[in-house]
């Protein structure tokens, strides 16, 4: 090669006139010509063509960001990721979205917003920057119906995709979780008349029970539902047992659902009396959910689980009779097996009636004694429905407590009471009179079983 070129090359020493510009540049394109030229001559052509055809691949920047593809379906199963992102990209929509689709179920509350097809949502990380991006196309695989295909697109830079697989996509799925209990419609399930929306609108603000008891069931509900490692840690079943007991009318029922409105589960009703035998006894409890409450109302009134003894005559005679040793052996053993977060509630209105074997613990846990109305409940159920508060108590309060006190009356007597009218006065000197009139009522009974007993007595002395 021609020295005079190469030294003409030399970017060091270039002078920076015009002229010498002009030079230099004459001389890189005659050098690079040169090049083309010896190229052209001593390399194949088929060999010029397949490097013209993979330099770009190594001169080409690579993307820095990653895309995750999130399908609305995970095989033939719903995708939970696609799921909680729908609820969780619902609370994340701003001022810049263009297109959003509003809807409004008759349950819900509010109308909720959600992104149309192509609509991005910005979100943010532990500093880390996402966009989402809703694609739906119509579907190619004719076997699966002709449903639009749907899908989530997820980008990020490709630095933090351990953060975001590992991190952010978890906490997706825990909002999400949490959103939706708090949305969620329970379900009153009943074996006998199917599904409905359990609207009962009893809260442990509202319930008329005394404080302290009160407080101990709050706190046995949380601690209990907070214990998923510990059960599984030393091989229990995760359920917890109730029984609730005391006369007619004491809130059993607003009890349950004060329960369930806290933890936020279905409730399944199951009346022994349309079970038939012990296996459809199984397929009913088979059929319950994952934090759901099961109760099991007046049990003492089911003659056929009042003592096992009779429990084993009858079946000897029928394999398909329901009985108390079937309903003991499910929830001890194939309750074990199936389900977590499940409580089980009893009722009754005589304990003294109940076999020995549905009392002990790991079957009803926590005995319960729904009593008759106390000062604390009444002062509650005034608070309730006529508005009267301890702050500033009605002048007839201190004369209800005292006739309470005194008195066998239930939590429902009382709210009959209050309802009867709007004005404080009326109610509350309606409920005086009522709780003298149940005082006198009461004294005559108990009269009257004391004639009784000295009769018996005077009739064995003779």
């Amino acid at each position: 090669m021609n020295t005079t070129m190469i030294s003409s090359l030399n970017f060091t020493n270039m002078p920076t006139t015009a002229s010498s510009l002009f030079s230099a540049y004459a001389s890189l394109t005659a050098f690079l010509m040169l090049a083309n030229s010896m190229a052209d001559q001593l390399i194949p052509h088929w060999l010029r063509s397949y490097l013209h055809s993979v330099l770009p691949f190594f001169y080409t920047p690579k993307s820095s960001t990653l895309t995750l593809i999130v399908d609305e379906m995970s095989g033939m199963n719903n995708n939970q990721v696609y799921e909680a992102a729908q609820v969780y990209l619902q609370t994340k929509i701003s001022s810049i979205n263009e297109r959003l689709k509003v809807s409004k179920t008759p349950r819900q509350k509010t109308i909720t917003l959600s992104i149309e097809q192509n609509e991005e949502i910005i979100d943010a990380f532990e500093n880390i920057k996402l966009k989402w991006r809703y694609v739906c196309s119509e579907s190619k695989d004719h076997h699966h119906g002709d449903g639009d295909k749907k899908h989530f697109e997820l980008t990020f830079l490709k630095k933090h995709k351990a953060s975001v697989v590992e991190a952010y996509l978890p906490y997706v799925l825990a909002r999400a979780k949490a959103i939706n209990e708090e949305e969620k419609v329970l379900k009153l399930d009943s074996s006998h008349s199917g599904s409905v929306d359990l609207e009962h609108p009893s809260t442990f603000d509202t319930l008329a029970i005394d404080p302290e008891l009160k407080s101990m069931i709050i706190d046995d509900l949380d601690r209990f539902v907070k214990r998923k490692e510990f059960y599984k840690k030393v091989g229990k079943a995760w359920k917890r047992g109730y029984l609730l007991y005391g006369p007619p009318g004491t809130g059993k029922s607003s009890l349950i659902a004060a329960m369930a409105n806290y933890l936020k589960f279905d409730v399944y009703d199951l009346e022994l009396s349309n079970v038939y035998c012990d296996r459809d006894l199984k397929r009913r409890l088979l059929a319950t959910s994952n934090r759901s409450i099961l109760v099991i109302e007046d049990i003492d009134c089911n003659a056929e689980t009042e003592n096992r003894e009779t429990d084993r005559q009858v079946q000897r005679s029928s394999n398909n009779t329901f009985s108390l040793s079937g309903l003991l052996n499910f929830i001890d053993g194939l309750w074990s097996s199936i389900g977590d977060e499940r409580i089980i509630i009893f009722t009754t209105n005589h304990k003294d009636r109940l076999d020995p074997a549905l009392l002990r613990p790991g079957r009803m846990d926590v005995h319960i004694h729904m009593s008759y109305c106390t000062p604390s409940g009444f002062r509650i159920l005034a608070s309730n429905y006529l508005g009267i508060h301890e702050s500033n108590p009605h002048r007839l309060c201190g004369e209800i407590e005292g006739l309470i006190e005194s008195t066998n009356v239930t939590p429902a007597e009382v709210a009959e009471e209050l309802m009867k009218s709007d004005d404080a006065d009326v109610a509350l000197q309606g409920l005086v009179n009522f709780l003298k009139r149940k005082e006198i009522e009461n004294n005559e009974t108990k009269d009257e079983g004391t004639n009784k007993t000295e009769d018996q007595e005077a009739k064995k002395g003779a």
